[in-house]
Protein backbone atom coordinates (compact mmCIF):
# COMPACT_ATOMS: atom_id res chain seq x y z
CA UNK A 1 0.00 0.00 0.00
CA UNK A 2 1.86 2.70 -1.35
CA UNK A 3 0.75 6.45 -1.46
CA UNK A 4 0.26 7.54 -4.95
CA UNK A 5 3.20 8.86 -6.67
CA UNK A 6 6.14 6.52 -4.77
CA UNK A 7 8.12 4.85 -6.65
CA UNK A 8 10.41 2.61 -4.05
CA UNK A 9 11.28 -0.66 -3.40
CA UNK A 10 11.53 -2.35 -0.06
CA UNK A 11 15.04 -2.81 0.63
CA UNK A 12 15.60 -6.12 3.22
CA UNK A 13 18.18 -4.08 5.41
CA UNK A 14 15.99 -0.66 5.93
CA UNK A 15 12.69 -2.69 6.92
CA UNK A 16 15.05 -4.75 9.51
CA UNK A 17 16.11 -1.32 10.54
CA UNK A 18 12.69 0.23 10.93
CA UNK A 19 11.66 -3.26 13.34
CA UNK A 20 14.58 -2.64 15.51
CA UNK A 21 13.70 0.80 16.06
CA UNK A 22 10.06 0.81 16.83
CA UNK A 23 10.04 -2.15 18.63
CA UNK A 24 13.08 -1.53 20.57
CA UNK A 25 10.91 2.22 21.54
CA UNK A 26 13.61 4.36 19.38
CA UNK A 27 12.66 6.82 16.90
CA UNK A 28 14.02 6.63 13.05
CA UNK A 29 15.93 9.24 13.65
CA UNK A 30 17.90 7.86 16.22
CA UNK A 31 18.24 4.50 14.53
CA UNK A 32 19.55 6.75 11.71
CA UNK A 33 22.23 8.12 14.12
CA UNK A 34 23.50 4.97 15.47
CA UNK A 35 23.07 2.77 12.43
CA UNK A 36 24.87 2.14 8.92
CA UNK A 37 21.04 3.03 7.58
CA UNK A 38 20.37 6.81 6.59
CA UNK A 39 17.36 8.55 8.64
CA UNK A 40 15.27 9.69 4.86
CA UNK A 41 15.37 5.73 3.61
CA UNK A 42 14.00 4.58 7.36
CA UNK A 43 11.03 6.97 7.46
CA UNK A 44 10.30 6.63 3.71
CA UNK A 45 10.06 2.60 4.80
CA UNK A 46 8.10 3.27 7.81
CA UNK A 47 5.78 5.53 5.60
CA UNK A 48 5.52 3.15 2.30
CA UNK A 49 5.54 -0.87 3.67
CA UNK A 50 4.44 -0.67 7.47
CA UNK A 51 0.82 -1.57 8.41
CA UNK A 52 -0.49 -3.35 11.38
CA UNK A 53 -1.77 -6.43 8.72
CA UNK A 54 1.58 -7.09 7.73
CA UNK A 55 2.87 -7.16 10.95
CA UNK A 56 0.51 -9.12 12.53
CA UNK A 57 1.50 -12.34 9.47
CA UNK A 58 4.86 -11.53 10.28
CA UNK A 59 4.46 -12.63 14.05
CA UNK A 60 1.54 -15.47 12.59
CA UNK A 61 5.24 -16.73 10.63
CA UNK A 62 7.05 -17.02 13.26
CA UNK A 63 4.33 -18.13 16.60
CA UNK A 64 3.57 -21.05 13.52
CA UNK A 65 7.25 -22.13 13.21
CA UNK A 66 7.79 -22.12 16.56
CA UNK A 67 4.29 -24.11 17.26
CA UNK A 68 6.53 -26.70 14.70
CA UNK A 69 9.28 -27.10 16.45
CA UNK A 70 10.10 -29.93 18.86
CA UNK A 71 10.00 -28.62 22.35
CA UNK A 72 6.83 -26.90 21.66
CA UNK A 73 4.35 -29.53 23.00
CA UNK A 74 7.21 -30.16 25.73
CA UNK A 75 5.89 -27.05 26.97
CA UNK A 76 2.53 -28.08 27.89
CA UNK A 77 1.54 -27.54 31.58
CA UNK A 78 -0.97 -30.33 30.96
CA UNK A 79 -0.79 -33.33 29.08
CA UNK A 80 -2.68 -32.70 25.52
CA UNK A 81 -3.75 -29.20 26.89
CA UNK A 82 -2.42 -26.11 25.49
CA UNK A 83 -3.02 -23.90 28.46
CA UNK A 84 -3.01 -20.28 27.46
CA UNK A 85 -2.85 -16.65 29.53
CA UNK A 86 -3.55 -13.17 28.90
CA UNK A 87 -2.80 -9.72 31.27
CA UNK A 88 -2.20 -6.15 30.11
CA UNK A 89 1.44 -4.56 30.71
CA UNK A 90 1.29 -0.46 31.30
CA UNK A 91 3.05 2.00 29.26
CA UNK A 92 3.08 5.42 29.83
CA UNK A 93 2.83 7.83 27.37
CA UNK A 94 4.85 11.28 26.77
CA UNK A 95 1.89 12.42 24.09
CA UNK A 96 -1.56 12.56 24.41
CA UNK A 97 -3.73 10.17 22.28
CA UNK A 98 -7.12 9.09 22.72
CA UNK A 99 -6.73 6.07 24.19
CA UNK A 100 -4.05 7.40 26.56
CA UNK A 101 -5.71 7.85 30.10
CA UNK A 102 -5.01 8.63 34.04
CA UNK A 103 -3.63 5.81 36.10
CA UNK A 104 -2.36 6.91 39.78
CA UNK A 105 -1.41 3.89 40.10
CA UNK A 106 0.78 3.02 37.50
CA UNK A 107 1.47 6.74 36.19
CA UNK A 108 0.96 9.22 38.89
CA UNK A 109 -0.38 12.13 37.01
CA UNK A 110 0.55 11.36 34.09
CA UNK A 111 -0.87 9.14 31.17
CA UNK A 112 -0.76 5.15 29.38
CA UNK A 113 -2.12 2.79 27.76
CA UNK A 114 -2.64 -1.09 28.31
CA UNK A 115 -0.75 -3.81 25.89
CA UNK A 116 -2.93 -6.94 26.15
CA UNK A 117 -1.16 -9.72 25.27
CA UNK A 118 -2.50 -13.32 24.88
CA UNK A 119 0.42 -15.96 25.26
CA UNK A 120 -0.05 -19.81 25.08
CA UNK A 121 3.07 -22.23 25.90
CA UNK A 122 5.24 -19.11 25.99
CA UNK A 123 4.86 -17.97 22.20
CA UNK A 124 2.52 -14.33 22.80
CA UNK A 125 0.57 -15.36 19.18
CA UNK A 126 -1.63 -12.03 19.63
CA UNK A 127 -1.90 -8.53 21.33
CA UNK A 128 -3.90 -6.13 21.66
CA UNK A 129 -3.43 -2.03 22.94
CA UNK A 130 -6.48 -0.58 24.89
CA UNK A 131 -6.60 2.20 27.50
CA UNK A 132 -6.67 2.06 30.81
CA UNK A 133 -9.66 3.28 31.68
CA UNK A 134 -11.05 0.16 29.75
CA UNK A 135 -11.76 -3.50 31.50
CA UNK A 136 -9.57 -5.83 30.32
CA UNK A 137 -11.72 -8.72 31.08
CA UNK A 138 -14.35 -7.11 27.70
CA UNK A 139 -11.28 -8.45 25.37
CA UNK A 140 -10.15 -11.62 26.83
CA UNK A 141 -12.60 -13.39 24.24
CA UNK A 142 -11.96 -11.26 21.41
CA UNK A 143 -7.92 -12.14 22.11
CA UNK A 144 -8.69 -16.12 21.50
CA UNK A 145 -11.34 -15.68 18.63
CA UNK A 146 -9.52 -13.47 16.56
CA UNK A 147 -6.01 -15.30 16.92
CA UNK A 148 -4.92 -15.84 13.21
CA UNK A 149 -1.98 -17.80 14.67
CA UNK A 150 -1.78 -21.97 14.55
CA UNK A 151 -1.71 -22.09 18.04
CA UNK A 152 -5.31 -23.15 19.14
CA UNK A 153 -5.79 -22.79 23.14
CA UNK A 154 -7.67 -24.97 24.98
CA UNK A 155 -7.76 -23.51 28.44
CA UNK A 156 -7.51 -19.80 29.24
CA UNK A 157 -6.58 -18.63 32.27
CA UNK A 158 -6.50 -14.66 33.44
CA UNK A 159 -6.18 -12.53 36.85
CA UNK A 160 -8.84 -10.60 38.56
CA UNK A 161 -8.85 -7.92 36.36
CA UNK A 162 -9.55 -10.59 33.07
CA UNK A 163 -13.24 -12.00 34.81
CA UNK A 164 -16.63 -10.53 34.54
CA UNK A 165 -20.52 -11.53 34.81
CA UNK A 166 -20.08 -13.35 31.12
CA UNK A 167 -16.57 -14.47 30.45
CA UNK A 168 -17.26 -18.10 31.65
CA UNK A 169 -20.59 -18.63 29.89
CA UNK A 170 -18.85 -17.02 26.22
CA UNK A 171 -15.73 -18.85 26.54
CA UNK A 172 -17.56 -22.02 27.27
CA UNK A 173 -19.94 -21.39 24.68
CA UNK A 174 -17.16 -21.26 21.89
CA UNK A 175 -15.15 -24.36 23.25
CA UNK A 176 -12.49 -22.54 25.50
CA UNK A 177 -12.60 -23.46 29.33
CA UNK A 178 -12.06 -20.56 31.31
CA UNK A 179 -10.03 -20.74 34.32
CA UNK A 180 -9.31 -17.40 35.99
CA UNK A 181 -6.85 -16.68 39.45
CA UNK A 182 -9.19 -14.62 42.05
CA UNK A 183 -7.31 -12.10 44.07
CA UNK A 184 -10.06 -12.91 46.90
CA UNK A 185 -10.83 -16.08 46.44
CA UNK A 186 -12.89 -16.88 49.67
CA UNK A 187 -15.55 -13.85 48.34
CA UNK A 188 -16.19 -15.53 45.13
CA UNK A 189 -17.79 -18.75 46.86
CA UNK A 190 -20.60 -17.21 48.30
CA UNK A 191 -21.78 -16.58 44.75
CA UNK A 192 -22.32 -20.42 43.78
CA UNK A 193 -25.18 -21.58 43.08
CA UNK A 194 -26.92 -24.70 42.41
CA UNK A 195 -30.27 -26.27 40.87
CA UNK A 196 -31.94 -26.68 43.90
CA UNK A 197 -33.01 -24.41 46.84
CA UNK A 198 -30.10 -23.84 49.58
CA UNK A 199 -31.98 -25.65 52.36
CA UNK A 200 -31.79 -28.97 50.63
CA UNK A 201 -28.35 -29.35 50.24
CA UNK A 202 -27.09 -31.16 54.20
CA UNK A 203 -24.77 -29.94 56.61
CA UNK A 204 -22.36 -32.63 55.43
CA UNK A 205 -21.92 -30.36 52.38
CA UNK A 206 -18.47 -28.29 53.04
CA UNK A 207 -19.93 -26.01 50.36
CA UNK A 208 -22.85 -24.77 49.89
CA UNK A 209 -24.73 -22.80 47.17
CA UNK A 210 -25.94 -19.26 47.96
CA UNK A 211 -29.15 -19.42 45.65
CA UNK A 212 -30.87 -21.55 43.12
CA UNK A 213 -30.56 -21.00 39.61
CA UNK A 214 -33.34 -19.38 37.75
CA UNK A 215 -34.22 -21.81 34.97
CA UNK A 216 -36.57 -20.35 33.87
CA UNK A 217 -35.34 -17.02 32.67
CA UNK A 218 -32.45 -19.12 30.94
CA UNK A 219 -35.61 -20.87 28.75
CA UNK A 220 -37.33 -17.75 28.28
CA UNK A 221 -34.51 -15.55 27.10
CA UNK A 222 -32.71 -18.51 25.01
CA UNK A 223 -33.36 -17.42 21.77
CA UNK A 224 -31.75 -13.94 22.41
CA UNK A 225 -28.82 -15.53 23.97
CA UNK A 226 -28.46 -17.45 20.73
CA UNK A 227 -28.66 -14.13 18.62
CA UNK A 228 -25.96 -12.73 20.66
CA UNK A 229 -23.23 -15.60 20.58
CA UNK A 230 -23.93 -15.74 16.60
CA UNK A 231 -23.36 -12.65 16.05
CA UNK A 232 -19.60 -12.78 18.38
CA UNK A 233 -19.81 -16.05 16.08
CA UNK A 234 -19.68 -14.41 12.44
CA UNK A 235 -17.67 -11.31 13.92
CA UNK A 236 -20.37 -8.99 13.09
CA UNK A 237 -19.70 -7.55 16.56
CA UNK A 238 -16.94 -7.48 19.30
CA UNK A 239 -17.22 -8.94 23.22
CA UNK A 240 -15.68 -5.41 23.54
CA UNK A 241 -19.56 -3.95 21.87
CA UNK A 242 -21.74 -6.32 23.70
CA UNK A 243 -20.33 -5.63 26.99
CA UNK A 244 -20.28 -2.07 26.72
CA UNK A 245 -24.13 -2.42 25.12
CA UNK A 246 -25.25 -4.78 28.04
CA UNK A 247 -23.79 -2.68 30.76
CA UNK A 248 -26.09 0.17 29.47
CA UNK A 249 -29.31 -1.41 29.99
CA UNK A 250 -31.02 -1.22 32.92
CA UNK A 251 -30.30 -3.65 35.70
CA UNK A 252 -33.55 -5.32 35.62
CA UNK A 253 -32.81 -6.19 31.49
CA UNK A 254 -34.14 -10.20 31.40
CA UNK A 255 -30.91 -10.83 28.61
CA UNK A 256 -28.87 -9.73 30.56
CA UNK A 257 -29.80 -11.29 33.86
CA UNK A 258 -30.01 -14.82 31.94
CA UNK A 259 -26.51 -14.13 30.56
CA UNK A 260 -25.62 -13.79 34.07
CA UNK A 261 -27.40 -16.77 35.25
CA UNK A 262 -25.50 -18.91 32.83
CA UNK A 263 -22.12 -17.26 33.98
CA UNK A 264 -22.97 -18.35 37.47
CA UNK A 265 -23.60 -21.85 36.16
CA UNK A 266 -20.27 -22.15 34.22
CA UNK A 267 -18.44 -20.15 37.36
CA UNK A 268 -19.65 -22.28 39.95
CA UNK A 269 -18.31 -25.82 38.34
CA UNK A 270 -15.13 -24.07 37.90
CA UNK A 271 -14.83 -23.09 41.73
CA UNK A 272 -16.08 -26.41 43.26
CA UNK A 273 -13.03 -27.71 40.58
CA UNK A 274 -10.54 -25.38 41.62
CA UNK A 275 -10.99 -25.78 45.35
CA UNK A 276 -11.08 -29.76 45.04
CA UNK A 277 -8.12 -30.21 42.50
CA UNK A 278 -4.82 -28.87 43.76
CA UNK A 279 -2.89 -29.12 40.30
CA UNK A 280 -5.28 -27.31 38.46
CA UNK A 281 -4.73 -24.48 41.17
CA UNK A 282 -0.91 -25.20 40.15
CA UNK A 283 -1.63 -25.45 36.50
CA UNK A 284 -3.62 -21.82 36.79
CA UNK A 285 -0.72 -20.13 38.40
CA UNK A 286 1.95 -21.58 36.49
CA UNK A 287 0.39 -20.36 33.13
CA UNK A 288 0.23 -17.01 34.14
CA UNK A 289 3.83 -16.45 35.23
CA UNK A 290 4.98 -17.37 31.99
CA UNK A 291 2.28 -14.23 31.01
CA UNK A 292 4.94 -12.20 33.62
CA UNK A 293 7.87 -13.60 32.17
CA UNK A 294 6.88 -12.63 28.54
CA UNK A 295 6.28 -8.80 30.33
CA UNK A 296 9.75 -8.83 31.51
CA UNK A 297 10.98 -9.66 28.08
CA UNK A 298 9.18 -7.31 26.47
CA UNK A 299 10.34 -4.38 28.95
CA UNK A 300 13.88 -5.28 28.40
CA UNK A 301 12.93 -5.50 23.96
CA UNK A 302 11.52 -1.57 24.73
CA UNK A 303 13.83 -0.05 26.92
CA UNK A 304 14.63 3.33 24.82
CA UNK A 305 13.65 6.10 26.70
CA UNK A 306 12.83 4.50 29.76
CA UNK A 307 9.59 2.59 27.87
CA UNK A 308 7.82 5.51 28.01
CA UNK A 309 6.20 5.90 24.15
CA UNK A 310 6.69 8.94 22.11
CA UNK A 311 4.28 7.78 19.57
CA UNK A 312 1.42 10.81 18.50
CA UNK A 313 -1.20 8.57 17.22
CA UNK A 314 -3.18 5.41 18.41
CA UNK A 315 -2.49 3.23 15.42
CA UNK A 316 1.62 3.91 15.77
CA UNK A 317 0.99 2.62 19.17
CA UNK A 318 0.24 -0.38 17.73
CA UNK A 319 2.19 -0.76 15.42
CA UNK A 320 5.01 -0.03 17.74
CA UNK A 321 4.43 -3.02 20.54
CA UNK A 322 3.89 -5.23 17.13
CA UNK A 323 7.31 -4.61 16.22
CA UNK A 324 8.13 -5.89 19.92
CA UNK A 325 6.08 -8.57 19.76
CA UNK A 326 7.99 -9.34 16.19
CA UNK A 327 11.58 -9.57 18.43
CA UNK A 328 10.45 -11.11 21.51
CA UNK A 329 8.78 -13.77 18.90
CA UNK A 330 12.09 -14.03 17.02
CA UNK A 331 13.84 -14.45 20.55
CA UNK A 332 11.79 -16.97 21.96
CA UNK A 333 12.12 -18.79 18.37
CA UNK A 334 15.97 -18.78 18.70
CA UNK A 335 15.83 -20.08 22.04
CA UNK A 336 13.08 -22.80 21.51
CA UNK A 337 15.20 -23.79 18.43
CA UNK A 338 18.40 -24.55 20.32
CA UNK A 339 16.51 -26.01 22.81
CA UNK A 340 14.74 -28.40 20.41
CA UNK A 341 18.15 -29.51 18.85
CA UNK A 342 19.10 -30.59 22.35
CA UNK A 343 16.36 -32.96 22.76
CA UNK A 344 16.04 -34.56 18.89
CA UNK A 345 20.17 -35.03 19.40
CA UNK A 346 20.13 -36.16 22.90
CA UNK A 347 22.75 -39.01 23.67
CA UNK A 348 21.66 -41.64 26.39
CA UNK A 349 25.00 -40.48 28.93
CA UNK A 350 23.36 -36.35 28.52
CA UNK A 351 22.80 -34.66 31.33
CA UNK A 352 20.42 -32.90 29.93
CA UNK A 353 17.60 -35.23 29.53
CA UNK A 354 13.88 -34.19 27.68
CA UNK A 355 12.37 -33.75 30.85
CA UNK A 356 15.38 -31.26 32.20
CA UNK A 357 15.28 -29.55 28.57
CA UNK A 358 11.83 -28.65 29.12
CA UNK A 359 12.04 -26.85 32.10
CA UNK A 360 14.30 -24.32 30.61
CA UNK A 361 12.12 -21.47 29.00
CA UNK A 362 12.70 -20.47 25.92
CA UNK A 363 11.99 -16.64 27.26
CA UNK A 364 15.58 -15.73 28.18
CA UNK A 365 17.77 -12.90 26.68
CA UNK A 366 20.79 -13.02 28.59
CA UNK A 367 22.60 -14.12 26.04
CA UNK A 368 21.30 -10.97 23.55
CA UNK A 369 22.89 -7.53 23.61
CA UNK A 370 20.07 -4.96 22.61
CA UNK A 371 22.69 -1.99 22.94
CA UNK A 372 25.33 -0.43 20.81
CA UNK A 373 25.63 0.76 16.95
CA UNK A 374 23.85 -1.64 14.63
CA UNK A 375 24.74 -2.59 10.92
CA UNK A 376 22.56 -3.80 8.86
CA UNK A 377 24.67 -3.82 5.47
CA UNK A 378 25.41 -7.31 5.86
CA UNK A 379 23.07 -9.56 6.81
CA UNK A 380 24.06 -12.52 5.09
CA UNK A 381 22.31 -15.95 3.94
CA UNK A 382 22.22 -17.87 6.90
CA UNK A 383 22.20 -16.29 10.30
CA UNK A 384 22.98 -18.93 12.94
CA UNK A 385 24.18 -22.32 12.29
CA UNK A 386 22.32 -24.12 15.23
CA UNK A 387 23.70 -27.56 14.68
CA UNK A 388 27.24 -25.91 16.11
CA UNK A 389 25.80 -24.13 18.82
CA UNK A 390 23.87 -27.33 19.57
CA UNK A 391 26.87 -29.13 19.61
CA UNK A 392 28.88 -26.21 21.46
CA UNK A 393 25.80 -26.53 24.01
CA UNK A 394 26.49 -29.88 24.43
CA UNK A 395 29.83 -30.19 25.18
CA UNK A 396 29.59 -27.38 27.73
CA UNK A 397 29.40 -27.64 31.69
CA UNK A 398 25.91 -27.14 32.54
CA UNK A 399 24.24 -27.51 35.73
CA UNK A 400 21.65 -29.79 36.10
CA UNK A 401 20.16 -28.02 39.10
CA UNK A 402 16.39 -27.43 38.52
CA UNK A 403 16.79 -24.03 39.87
CA UNK A 404 19.81 -23.00 37.13
CA UNK A 405 17.46 -24.72 34.77
CA UNK A 406 14.50 -22.75 34.82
Amino acid sequence: MLDRYVKGTKDEKTVFACIVALGTNMSLGRMGDISDVDTQELQTAYRNFFRLETLKEANDLIANATAKLPIFRHYDIEADVLHSSSDGQRFETQRNTFNARHASKSFGLKKGISALTLIGNHVPINAKVIGTHEHESYFVFDLLYNNTADIDPDRHSVDTHGTNQINFWILHAFGYQFAPRYRNFSSKTDSIVGFQSPANYDDEFLVKPGRKVNEELIIKEWSNIQHTMASLGQKETTQSAIVRKLSSYARQNRTKKALWELDNIYRSIYLLDYLDDRLLRKHVTKALNRGEAYHRLKKVIAHVNGGKLRVKSEIEQHILHECTRLIANAIIYFNAKLLSGLITGESPDSILTPEKIKKISPVAWQHINFYGRFEFSDLGTSFVDFNKLGEALKSANISTNDENLA
